[in-house]
């Protein structure tokens, strides 16, 4: 299957779950609590008023966050029915998003300089070149400007022992794939590439000086597994509390659900 194909599949499940997607299927109170986090880097990495896009804005719930903290965000996403449902978000909110139908691997179709970018939740797992994003990034992001990703990882050892604990072993293994792989969603499929830190860091590396590397959920369960956040809200946040103060630590970085990745535009 050649790689238009892909990005054709890709786009149309997300497409198809856009109208329903800051729901259970998208923004539970798992993954709200993994966006919660998302948000403290944020605003820890980005000076006021700063020029940002934002790849894979999805609803646009982290563009207009940003937009009413008085950032000016250029919001890109590969589905169109996404990117509607953020310009309706910024128009109810009565905020400014520039929201364009421009997927992660089409950055040579966007002009201007800005200070930084920021992915949430994996779009870029979606990108069939990353070494190509990357560059394209360089192009856009100022020297001195930041990215700040959480990206799918490899090694999630909650996700590995919820799946082994059923029995479904090709289930439990789909993230050591060295390939994209096809992920279901709402009956169509996804298709994905799960990376290790130093993997996706690779691509960025000639352009852009990694700053921070985390674990996100190392602890916490993944967000498809919401049970210990809806039954035990005080144990969910004793593990999330455990994450920030330990998923920094070398070695523990490289697990997680997702990982969380701060890079420095380099000055030449």
């Amino acid at each position: 299957m050649n790689t238009d194909t892909r990005l054709l599949d890709t786009q149309q499940a997300f497409d198809s779950v856009a109208a329903d997607y800051d729901g259970p299927r998208g923004n539970n109170i798992a993954i709200q609590a993994m966006r919660d986090e998302m948000w403290r880097w944020l605003a820890s990495s980005f000076a006021p008023a700063s020029r940002l896009i934002d790849l894979g804005c999805g609803t646009g719930l982290d563009a207009v966050h940003l937009a009413s903290q008085g950032h000016h965000v250029t919001a890109t996403d590969w589905s169109e029915r996404m990117v509607e449902r953020t310009r309706d978000r910024a128009r109810d909110a009565g905020l400014d998003v520039d929201a364009r139908a421009i997927g992660a691997h089409e950055l040579n179709r966007l002009e201007g300089s800005f200070d930084g970018a920021y992915s949430n939740l994996g779009p870029l797992n979606c990108v069939p070149d990353l070494g190509a994003a990357a560059g394209e990034c360089a192009r856009l992001i100022k020297p001195g400007g930041r990215l700040v990703f959480t990206v799918i990882g490899r090694y999630c050892p909650w996700e590995v022992a919820h799946y082994v604990r059923q029995r479904r072993w090709a289930r439990a293994g789909i993230r050591f794939a060295r390939d994209t792989v096809a992920v279901g969603m709402n009956g169509r499929t996804i298709w994905t590439r799960y990376y290790t830190p130093a993997e996706f860091y690779a691509a960025f590396a000639p352009h852009f000086e990694l700053e921070v590397q985390r674990g996100l959920c190392v602890f916490v369960p993944p967000p498809y597994l919401t049970w210990l956040a809806e039954r035990h809200p005080r144990w969910h946040e004793r593990l999330w509390a455990l994450d920030r103060r330990v998923a920094g630590w070398p070695g523990i970085n490289r697990l997680g659900d997702h990982f969380l990745l701060v890079m420095r535009r380099r000055m030449s």
